[in-house]
């Protein structure tokens, strides 16, 4: 196992610069996501840790050594691809033992790594098969097993699970995490799919644009998103976001008659956008919000149940608004409801810089620590 750094590390294209200056630090046997858009620079990013891209400027350590000019091959790191990359002439066991047999591994102890990641993967039935004769799920773990066996210090996986069904990536998002938290591996991670990164990491590296918008644990990217960027990308539904005005004790939201109370020392008149997760804003008939609570009248666009909660789609003003709420809670389209919103969950942003307004927002019940993770303010 091992560290591994990214200092300064730069990717130009010509004179077009796709991955600017970034830093990272990954600790021994941490699992680190990179999740973000289309063209946010994580694949390139995890390329040039493979050797499969060169560097610009900047340097990648792995463990305290400097790899820029070392080959691929010498940076004891194993990658699993997207497409799976196997052998199709070959049979599971053969394309487990390639890469081995490569290095002129002994064939007992081939052997003998071979059968321990079948083993781990349940593929003990399937190593005289080609791959043709295998599922996709099935494919995507022969090709974990080749990374296995080789007993890198580093695995690499570029968007391996994209295409499978999706009851199929659930299912083997449990295996990839039972797979880590038995082998210990050091492990970088890119995906589109946010959650992917936030069940599988340790740590999440949001990436937009070429840069990290943050870096933190799942609960502090989700919680306490550092700009409007990773407010609106992670979640499912994304945060609600409206802009707003600061005035006297309170928030006048854009496109609406609605105003928020609020207890921060901001300039007024200052611009900022008002954010509240679909969670913390429930759907409501009548009644008289308690304190820390403000309602805003609503009018439903659309319900979708999902089993174990629905979610409800609204219109204030000009702005949508989701909400979270329990599954027998089913106002009809068209109906004026009040949504109740949780003040104490609040988020507010920078509306010129994008960045989170305030203190670090520390919840007991979630073990929330600051760092980079910021942007609550208390009503």
């Amino acid at each position: 196992m091992a560290t591994v750094e990214f200092v300064k590390l730069v990717k130009r294209y010509g004179a077009i610069e796709v991955v600017h200056a970034i830093d990272l630090a990954i600790n021994d046997g941490e699992f680190i996501v990179l999740v973000g858009p289309s063209g946010c620079g994580k694949s390139t990013s995890l390329r040039m840790l493979a050797g499969l891209e060169d560097i610009s400027a900047g340097e990648i350590r792995i463990d305290g050594r400097v790899v820029n000019e070392v080959e691929p091959r010498d940076r004891d790191i194993a990658m699993v691809f997207q497409d799976y990359a196997l052998y199709p002439h070959m049979s599971v066991y053969e394309n487990m033992a390639f890469s081995l047999q490569y290095r002129k591994v002994p064939k007992r102890e081939i052997d003998k790594r071979v059968r321990e990641a079948a083993s781990v993967l349940g593929l003990d039935p399937y190593l005289n098969r080609r791959p043709k004769q295998l599922s996709g799920g099935q494919r995507q773990r022969v090709a974990m097993g080749r990374a296995i066996v080789r007993k890198p210090q580093v695995f690499l996986f570029d968007e391996p699970l994209s295409n499978l069904d999706a009851k199929l990536r659930g299912s083997m998002r449990i295996e990839m995490k039972k797979l880590h938290q038995r082998l210990g591996v050091t492990t970088v991670y890119v995906t589109h799919d946010q959650v992917e990164a936030m069940t599988l990491a340790d740590r999440v590296v949001v990436m937009n644009g070429g840069h990290i918008e943050q870096i933190g644990t799942p609960d502090e990217v989700y919680h306490a998103p550092a700009s409007l960027f990773v407010a609106g990308f992670i979640g499912a539904p994304t945060m609600n976001l409206i802009p707003a005005r600061v005035e006297a004790g309170g928030l006048k939201l854009d496109g609406t008659e609605a105003a928020v109370p609020l207890n921060a020392d901001l300039d007024e008149g200052a611009r900022v956008v008002f954010g509240l997760r679909p969670e913390d804003v429930e759907v409501v008939e009548e009644g008289t919000p308690p304190p820390g609570f403000v309602d805003l009248a609503a009018v439903v666009e659309v319900v979708e149940p999902l089993g174990a909660d629905t979610l409800v789609f609204t219109s204030l003003g000009t702005h949508a608004v989701a909400s979270r709420v329990r599954p027998e809670v089913r106002p009809a389209p068209g109906e004026t409801v009040k949504l109740r919103c949780n003040l104490s969950r609040m988020h507010l942003f920078d509306a010129d810089t994008g960045r989170a307004i305030g203190a670090p927002h520390t919840r007991a019940d979630k073990g929330l620590a600051g760092g980079a993770a910021r942007g609550v303010v208390h009503a």
